[in-house]
């Protein structure tokens, strides 16, 4: 796929530091998975400072049991920036452009949600092109797609996606920012990167150029029973360390474990926006292959 680059061999992650040891349970591992019921619950939050929320996330669970077999559950989310809202306005057509080219489609899952993160970066600049008052919008996106017991990831800019798995917490994605390519280059530590002035840089965004560099997963992700999966904006995780959204997540109902991490962000002054999508894994009743049942699926966006 033209543009599009794996960045993340699953083989390789490492556990971040939370209690509980090294690696139980590789990240990376392949093999048959039961069938699972998922469970999400979503929240987005202006946060204390901002007057508008640029932020935006879709939950897309096809109600038709055959339809979701074939399509699996689609999360989006989308950190918008630029002036006069039009941060809310690229990161709303990030999502709704991922959803609806993510839909035309149905063959090789991963390559597809690049592609649609690629037609999302085309449309932001078509629609900045056509109206002053959006030049210089743009927009971070990470999709997670959920089907047949894998979990495919596309991804630009630095919202991000972890994975809770065991005692262990990974970060399945890499921030595009000008922090992170210090820390890839051993000039600074991922600690100093936590708070280093220019965190929140990023090199990488749709709407900044035609040509945007889309990351993914080189394989897809055997979902196991009790894997949690944690997506959000860098308002959530610029306040919470990585222990402390790994608590959160540790036997929580997905909505709730939302709700508890926007207040925890908020209480420490919540600066930008907060959004928060949470997936959680469990067993059926009577396990019957690798389909994939919903519980729950809420949808908030902007």
């Amino acid at each position: 796929v033209p543009g599009v680059r794996p960045t993340i061999e699953l083989q390789m992650l490492r556990p971040l530091s939370v209690a509980g040891g090294a690696g139980s349970a590789a990240a990376g591992a392949q093999g048959a998975s039961p069938e699972l019921r998922v469970e999400i619950g979503t929240l987005s939050d202006v946060g204390c400072v901002r007057e508008v929320n640029e932020d935006s996330i879709r939950v897309i669970q096809p109600p038709d049991p055959n339809e979701l077999a074939m399509r699996g559950i689609l999360v989006v989310v989308a950190d918008g920036m630029g002036g006069h809202n039009a941060g809310e306005i690229a990161s709303r057509l990030a999502v709704e452009v991922v959803v609806q080219r993510y839909a035309d489609e149905t063959k090789e899952p991963g390559k597809a949600l690049a592609r649609a993160i690629e037609q999302a970066n085309r449309v932001i600049i078509d629609a900045a092109s056509r109206d002053a008052r959006y030049t210089g919008m743009g927009t971070t996106c990470t999709a997670l797609l959920l089907r047949g017991g894998l979990a495919y990831c596309a991804h630009v800019g630095d919202s991000r996606l972890y994975l809770v798995r065991g005692n262990d917490i990974f970060l399945m994605t890499e921030d595009h920012s000008a922090v992170m390519d210090l820390v890839r280059q051993g000039t600074i530590t991922a600690d100093e990167a936590r708070h280093h002035p220019d965190k929140n840089v990023i090199v990488r965004a749709l709407g900044g150029r035609a040509d945007v560099e889309v990351a993914m997963w080189e394989k897809p992700l055997s979902v196991r029973p009790g894997d949690t999966f944690l997506m959000c904006s860098d308002g959530l995780y610029d306040l919470v360390e990585d222990n402390e959204l790994y608590d959160a997540l540790r036997g929580a109902l997905p909505q709730l474990a939302c709700e508890r991490l926007v207040e925890l962000a908020r209480q420490r002054g919540g600066p930008d926006n907060i959004t928060v999508g949470i997936i959680s894994m469990t067993d059926t009743a009577a396990p019957s292959g690798n389909a994939l049942k919903a519980t729950r699926a809420i949808e908030v966006a902007r």
